[in-house]
């Protein structure tokens, strides 16, 4: 079967499939396949192909789109020469465009991956739906409630499907917590922490002697790689948030388009389970960088690899009975150090994709993920109702550290609520 006839069939089932997905949208809460990935990695016995443009030439050029067996990438797009050229020979590719608004002209394009800058994420994305595209979209998914709104708008009137390329939603010890979750292996998860610590930034905020949009950017609008340990692991909403945030005195943080002042951030949300959630994530400091998180569970416990060398950990209850320092006596839980699998490795991928990728080998689940749910025409696992999730509560957040502290409601967004 050739490829131009796998794109017309593809084209020619699209109608059903977005008046499928606009009816899902509008009407009950999704359900999706959130662990299809993790139990089946191979699309179902299909020729149908994706055809998809990638747009944005420093992050867009680090997935494995030319890999997967059901996509081909139809076409590349930046700004830059040089940065369309970086996509063209990361995919083989050498079809381009000078900007997306010509790219998602393209009628052969299925789909387009939006790599571009943070503050461009909702409106290319916007247009790129509006032309009939489904999206992949870099994070964060929006940068204010008002882009997240106009945002869940354009996919519920298009019928489009939007995915969030979250890295950390792929880490292994995510995943892990995912699937111990489904079982009950952790018991009630009633604390959760999670840390996003990237001090050497500061490379990146000018470019031929001008800012660029990560200039002063706030931590917590940048918190998805912390709030998918929560978010991502029990589909808990983060309902209300209390936050500070700190500065080193940098020149970023005195003047920017953000009017933001904070180096870094610390936010303590509660949870529509009655849970509480800290996330922590920092620009600058006495730092080793990390992304990490930890369940505490009333069963099993489970702590990421730490930054300062020791690795994974698990604390399991126990019967057995010690002695405090202070006398007093207590159950002792015992303590493991345990080796996260490369899942990577698996067949949770296809053959291809099997091998690791960046930030911990999330690259190929979340190229994987996003084909798979277009051609089996299900919700990805990180759709639009769970991007806006992991996104929101950091706004929410950043707005309660600009009023000293001040506890403040999160927008919800789900259909039901």
């Amino acid at each position: 079967m050739t490829d131009e006839h796998d794109s017309g069939m593809f084209n020619r089932s699209r109608r059903q499939f977005l008046k499928k997905s606009g009816m899902t949208l509008a009407g009950v809460a999704l359900a999706p396949n959130i662990l299809s990935t993790q139990t089946k990695g191979s699309t179902m016995n299909t020729d149908k192909k994706i055809r998809i443009g990638i747009v944005g030439g420093r992050f867009g050029t680090s997935f494995q789109w030319h890999e997967d067996p059901n996509c081909i990438v139809e076409a590349v797009s930046d700004l830059r020469p040089e940065r369309r050229q970086a996509l063209k020979d990361a995919y083989r590719c050498n079809k381009s465009y000078e900007s997306l608004e010509k790219l998602i002209l393209d009628k052969n394009i299925d789909a387009v991956g939006v790599f571009t800058g943070a503050p461009d994420h909702v409106r290319h994305a916007v247009l790129a739906m509006k032309e009939g595209k489904h999206v992949i979209s870099a994070v964060p998914a929006c940068m204010t409630v008002d882009e997240a709104e106009e945002l869940l708008d354009t996919v519920k009137r298009t019928g489009m499907s939007y995915m969030m390329a979250e890295t950390s939603y792929w880490h292994p010890s995510v995943i892990t917590a995912r699937q111990w979750h489904k079982d009950g292996k952790f018991g009630e998860i009633f604390f959760t922490e999670a840390e996003y610590q990237h001090p050497g930034l500061d490379v990146l905020y000018i470019e031929d002697g001008k800012r660029t949009w990560r200039y002063g950017l706030a931590p917590m609008n940048y918190p998805t790689h912390c709030t998918s340990y929560l978010v991502g692991v029990t589909k808990e909403r983060l309902k209300t948030v209390v936050c500070t945030g700190w500065s080193d005195g940098s020149v970023y943080f005195k003047d920017n388009v953000y009017k933001n002042p904070f180096t870094g951030s610390t936010a303590m949300f509660h949870t529509d389970k009655g849970h509480s959630f800290r996330v922590s994530v920092n620009w600058n400091g006495a730092l080793r960088g990390c992304e990490r998180g930890q369940w505490l569970g009333s069963k099993t416990s489970l702590y990421d690899p730490h930054p300062n060398g020791l690795g994974a950990v698990v604390v399991r209850s126990g019967e057995q009975m010690e002695k405090d320092d202070a006398g007093f006596e207590r159950k002792l839980s015992p303590f493991e150090q345990i080796t996260l699998p490369n899942y990577w490795q698996t067949d949770m991928l296809p053959e291809p994709l099997r091998h690791d990728s960046g930030h911990q080998g999330s690259h190929t689940f979340i190229t994987h993920e996003f084909i798979d749910a277009l051609v089996n025409e299900r919700q990805p696992a990180v759709n639009i109702y769970e991007a806006l999730a992991f996104t929101v509560p950091g706004i929410i957040a950043q707005q309660s550290a600009l009023q000293g502290g001040k506890q403040l409601k999160i927008p919800l967004f789900d259909p039901k609520v």
